[in-house]
């Protein structure tokens, strides 16, 4: 069979994808990618024919947290939120528009169209277009439920994020939608794109553990298949600084691991230096993982190393905590190596994942923005505090494996491609 994937975003939300479309491949099917342009080689380097798709995805993400960070730090600068949404419509516009042809042209003939999560609602008005059975993979509970606010009473929390959702499409999504719609020439959509998308009769897959959002699964037992839970999909690649660094880990204590993703950090000498003097009042060592930040010119403390990047598979268990921005797929690489993790988020959904690793208590949560030496030395002295590490380790035999949920995944969308290519000969 023919699949084609379509997924947008940095190295955290394109890799529930590619590991997809890496275990498709492998069972012998067609598999084609569609992916940012500064992310082909990643997914090349997993084997996969990638095409290049959309704008460079780092200005938009580099926008969203400039964004994010103004909305929830200084939300009266009224003019500096104006101008950043004006950045990210454009973008997002310009991006969109050679993403369509793109991927109108690469669908033509699949078996099944599969999205992940950044712009699903525009891969699946190609799916619509070509009348393809459509599939997507949602590594966060994006679709309204009780369980992801849990201060929130059940109906309320359902109900808050289906205003959200209407929200959402009510603004600059919605024109966009219309935009692309017209030139595919669809009709106009009139409801949002999470209930067109399950009215469609759509495969969504959870991709991320159940463990995680305790009650969730049974309120979507009204979906039956269309919303299974496949655990986290992680591709735990080895890297070049990993026994290097595994030597060094041998050579004392074990450290404190932070990372911060592929978003550069702002302010990259001063968040150098608080983590440094926070580790030095707790007499730990810091293993920083700078990821999309280049810190090769930065001067910091002998107890501190710094590396571009590990394989978070076989360095965080060795590890006494981790602190991170909040993504999905960390949060997923710590929770099976059983360790404690203080958040510090910056993007609107990552203190959501927050909420959740507080009610597992497993780790704590801050806003990345308003973090201090004072603040991380506190939050450090919580979560290395023996009864997380009991809990991480417990919450750690919970969690599915990496080739199990890849497996999951991939017989999923191959059953589901297959009965509705058969219902489709039968009509």
């Amino acid at each position: 069979m023919k699949f084609v994937l379509a997924c947008y975003g940095v190295r955290g939300d394109v890799e529930p994808s590619v590991v997809v479309g890496r275990e498709l491949m492998r069972r012998g099917h067609d598999v084609c990618i569609a992916i940012p342009p500064n992310l082909v080689a990643f997914a090349e380097s997993a084997g996969l024919k990638a095409i290049a798709y959309g704008l460079d995805s780092r200005a938009i993400s580099e926008t969203q947290r400039d964004y994010w960070t103004c909305v929830f730090r200084y939300p009266w600068r009224l003019q500096e939120l104006n101008r950043l949404g004006l950045k990210l419509e454009e973008l997002v516009t310009d991006c969109l528009g050679e993403a369509t042809t793109t991927l109108t042209s690469l669908a033509d003939g699949a078996d099944l169209l599969i999205a992940g999560m950044g712009f699903e609602q525009l891969v699946a008005n190609v799916a619509e277009y070509h009348d393809l059975p459509f599939a997507t993979l949602l590594f966060f509970p994006m679709r309204a439920n009780g369980q992801l606010l849990p201060y929130l009473p059940a109906p309320l929390g359902r109900a808050a994020m289906k205003a959200y959702e209407r929200m959402t499409w009510s603004g600059v999504v919605k024109r966009l939608e219309e935009a692309q719609r017209c030139e595919l020439g669809l009709p106009p959509a009139t409801c949002p794109w999470p209930q067109r998308i399950a009215e469609r009769g759509s495969l969504e897959i959870q991709a991320y553990d159940e463990v995680c959002f305790p009650g969730l699964a049974a309120e979507w037992a009204k979906w039956g298949a269309l919303r299974p839970f496949v655990g986290a999909l992680t591709m735990a690649l080895p890297t070049g600084a990993d026994e290097e660094v595994a030597s060094w880990i041998a050579m004392g204590a074990a450290p404190i691991c932070f990372g911060f993703g592929s978003i550069p950090l702002r302010s990259t000498e001063a968040t150098i230096a608080m983590i440094g003097a926070a580790c030095a009042q707790l007499g730990e060592r810091a293993l920083v993982c700078c990821g999309g930040t280049d810190l090769s010119n930065i001067t910091h403390s002998e107890h501190v190393k710094v590396v571009a990047a590990v394989n978070y598979a076989t360095i965080l268990p060795t590890c006494r905590a981790v602190v991170h921005h909040g993504g999905g797929q960390t949060i997923a690489a710590c929770l099976r190596a059983g360790v404690p993790q203080l958040i510090l988020w910056t993007l609107v959904d990552q203190p959501l994942w927050g909420v959740a690793m507080k009610r597992l208590k497993v780790g704590t949560a801050r806003r990345f923005s308003t973090t201090t030496e004072k603040s991380l030395v506190a939050d450090l002295r919580r979560i290395l505090g023996p009864q997380y590490s009991v809990r991480a380790r417990e919450v750690a035999t919970r969690m599915t494996k990496p080739a199990e949920s890849a497996a999951a995944a991939a017989e999923l969308v191959e059953n589901f491609a297959c009965s509705r290519n058969a219902a489709d000969h039968r009509r």
